[in-house]
């Protein structure tokens, strides 16, 4: 704000009227020119602080925006983790019932592999048991038969009682059966059924001297054991011997039995 100054005080502070005049007049015009200036910056001022408000607002609604999409992000990240857990679970469920069934049809597949065998070898001993006692009654017309002399025809009836017993014994042969004619042979309670026992001092003990009727195995099974009688009050049997000992070793054996039968006679 302006002080007048009185043509007196400016008369004493040594200023011409005039003179005060004009700088009156300059300081009024600045004023003219700095208001619109002032005004102008004000304006500016204030666009600046409502753009800033604006800008201030658009942010927090766009972060709020952001906020909650990421929030809602979250929940469906959420939700797919859960479906993959679950996936991932019944599909380990799934490959754990798949090797369970793998293996269980793998031992389903064993089992009755094994039960056909089985029962295919069932079969077959069955049928070989029963016609073993035709093979016995064979064996026996030959034996029987074989006595009689000059009959021509009792030979040829032999002769083809024989060859069915061959051949008989060839198609048992190749279903495995074999049979067991121990004469000689160390006697085996799981192969040979005693049925007697005959002192005999010029063989081992517990040797088998006579067979009454053949046994047969069938593979590694006995089917039917052997009829024997056991011979006893001979030397006891050495233990078995390595197979490098070879023929000496038998021949040993063999006259260490007929040393003793010499010496006890």
């Amino acid at each position: 704000m302006k002080v007048p100054i009185e043509a007196d005080d400016k008369e004493s502070a040594g200023i011409e009227p005039d003179e005060v005049f004009e700088s009156d007049s300059a300081s009024v015009a600045d004023q003219d020119v700095l208001d619109p200036e002032v005004e102008e910056r004000a304006h500016i001022e204030a666009a600046i602080r409502a753009g800033e408000e604006t800008a201030e607002k658009e942010l927090a609604s766009n972060v709020g925006k952001i906020r909650s999409e990421r929030d809602e992000l979250q929940k469906k990240l959420s939700s797919v983790s859960d479906e993959i857990g679950a996936a991932k679970k019944e599909a380990a469920d799934a490959t754990d019932r798949l090797v369970r069934l793998q293996a269980d049809w793998d031992n389903y597949r064993r089992r009755t592999a094994a039960e056909r065998l089985a029962e295919k070898e069932r079969a077959a001993e069955k049928l070989v048991c029963n016609l073993l006692p035709v093979l016995d009654d064979l064996e026996r017309a030959i034996e029987h038969a074989g006595s009689a002399e000059g009959d021509t025809q009792m030979q040829q009836f032999v002769e083809g009682v024989s060859a069915v017993h061959t051949k008989m014994l060839s198609v048992l042969d190749k279903e495995g059966v074999e049979p067991i004619d121990p004469v000689g042979e160390p006697f085996e309670p799981l192969a040979h059924q005693a049925v007697g026992r005959v002192e005999d001092k010029d063989v081992f003990d517990e040797t088998v001297a006579q067979v009454y009727q053949k046994g047969y195995r069938m593979g590694e099974k006995v089917i039917r054991a052997a009829m024997v009688t056991v011979a006893y009050g001979g030397p006891k049997r050495p233990a078995p011997q390595n197979e490098g000992s070879g023929a000496a070793g038998a021949d040993q054996v063999a006259q260490d039995v007929s040393d003793d039968s010499a010496e006890k006679k």
